[in-house]
């Protein structure tokens, strides 16, 4: 190419998708990680900690789920909300300000005088792990080289089970060793710390460039580009292109079977997922009359399965493809979540050791789920497609601990049935999207996989 001559936009984007791994794309994944850790500390924060406050605030199961509803209405605002405001105002600022909110939340909670003061709060927590869920997702999928995408997101997601098993190493010596209502309160203080730590590492992260580019500011994406791809600046002015408008209408009307795709991957990852973490507090504990203190143990043991699950989504994703990875993971969960009802026969340790399995697969399912249905989205909608998908999946996320609760008062092994068909549900919706021709993105550039007709670069 003429070395005076400016980049146009196709030539930006394939320079995206062409780069070879940089510093920078491993600083980038780090740090987007370290922040999901968090969310999944907040997650697993809740179980480890719901013995205490159900005995904090004289709580039953049904009450306790309606702390967990709480949390789950306010992801799904989060999601759905501010996956829009990812795709108006940018992918940096939300991610930002989404880390900030959980750490303010969660550190505020430590203080909580009373159960409506925590429900807000947890609420609000809520909000800004949902917003995380659109943000991240949507940079991670739209800064990375095409040939790596698949590994560098689950990698991100990754961090994961990472986040579990540091709120159940926390909160497990934590419970045991401090008086139950000085114990939740330190566990809530020391996540919010540690949030609001990582929000300020995170201002180092740049925008989008592809969101950039869809937004019209050619000029910003060209510097940006310059720190992704080591190319000289001067090389890399852009021509103003017109800025794309993102709206929910926009994505119903663009690209309704993906988002149909997202949203049932979703839904039914999200009301398996939390309704099995639902399980041991509501159901595992009461059943077993285990003390609270010995709760965090199961979540330990568990983190440990779904950080072998992550890496198990991170090798396969760009080998086997995604149709192979999702379904595989998806349809392996609901036979372990199976087995494990059969486990509950046989005491703590069986159960403890059936959940392990099963959160090593379904920690494998959604990992391998998010960067599929992430990539399939438009750059000028992908925050909104993945927010909307998330919106939806949460409504599954807050009817399950009810069904638990409510089944598993009667029978276990009926609860994890229930779960088994959520995951089974997945698998077969991934199934009906390979056989009707969806896409498979494996190593193909984000501007191929988008629709025909899309109003955007990407």
């Amino acid at each position: 190419m003429d070395e005076k001559a400016p980049y146009s936009p196709d030539d930006l984007l394939d320079a995206l998708s062409e780069a070879p791994w940089r510093r920078f794309h491993t600083v980038a994944m780090l740090l987007f990680g370290v922040g999901w850790a968090m969310d999944a500390f907040e997650v697993t924060l809740v179980g480890n900690v719901m013995g205490a406050l159900g005995t904090r605030f004289h709580l039953g199961g049904q009450a306790m789920s309606v702390l967990l509803a709480a949390w789950f209405f306010g992801l799904m605002l989060g999601a759905a909300w501010f996956g829009r405001l990812s795709d108006r105002y940018g992918r940096r600022r939300v991610f930002l300000a989404s880390l900030t909110l959980y750490g303010l939340s969660t550190l505020a909670a430590a203080f909580a005088p009373d159960l409506a003061a925590l429900l807000a709060l947890r609420a609000l927590a809520g909000i800004g792990v949902g917003a995380e869920y659109a943000a991240i997702n949507a940079a991670i999928t739209e800064l990375v080289p095409r040939r790596a995408r698949g590994r560098a997101s689950a990698i991100v997601l990754n961090f994961w089970p990472l986040g579990s098993l540091l709120a159940a190493l926390l909160a497990w010596p934590l419970l045991a060793a401090l008086p139950p209502d000085l114990g939740w309160r330190v566990v809530f203080a020391s996540g919010g710390v540690i949030a609001l730590s990582t929000a300020w590492l995170r201002r180092y992260l740049p925008e989008s460039p592809r969101w950039l580019l869809a937004q019209g500011r050619g000029a910003e994406a060209a510097a940006i580009l310059a720190r992704v791809t080591g190319e000289a600046p001067g090389r890399l002015a852009l021509p103003a292109a017109p800025a794309a408008k993102a709206s929910l209408g926009a994505l119903l009307r663009e690209v309704p079977g993906r988002f149909a795709l997202g949203a049932a991957l979703d839904f039914a990852e999200a009301a398996g997922y939390y309704g099995l973490f639902a399980f041991l507090p509501l159901v595992v504990l009461p059943a077993l009359h285990l003390a609270s203190h010995a709760l965090p143990l199961f979540y330990l043991v568990g983190s440990l399965g779904a950080l072998i699950g992550g890496l198990a989504a991170a090798l396969t994703l760009d080998r086997l493809g995604r149709f192979a990875s999702v379904s595989l993971f998806y349809g392996a969960t609901a036979l372990a979540t199976i087995a494990l009802a059969f486990a509950t026969r046989w005491g703590a340790g069986a159960i403890m050791a059936g959940f392990a399995l099963t959160n090593l697969l379904a920690t494998a399912s959604w990992i391998a789920a998010y960067p599929t249905f992430s990539e399939l989205f438009p750059t000028h909608l992908r925050a909104s497609g993945i927010g909307a998908s998330v919106a939806v999946g949460r409504v599954g996320a807050m009817a399950a601990p009810f069904l638990v609760a409510f089944l598993g008062a009667r029978s276990m092994v009926a609860a994890l049935f229930l779960l088994a068909g959520f995951w089974l549900f997945g698998a077969l919706v991934m199934v009906v999207w390979r056989v009707a021709g969806g896409v498979e993105g494996r190593g193909m550039a984000l501007e191929r996989i988008a629709p025909a007709g899309a109003t955007s670069h990407a």
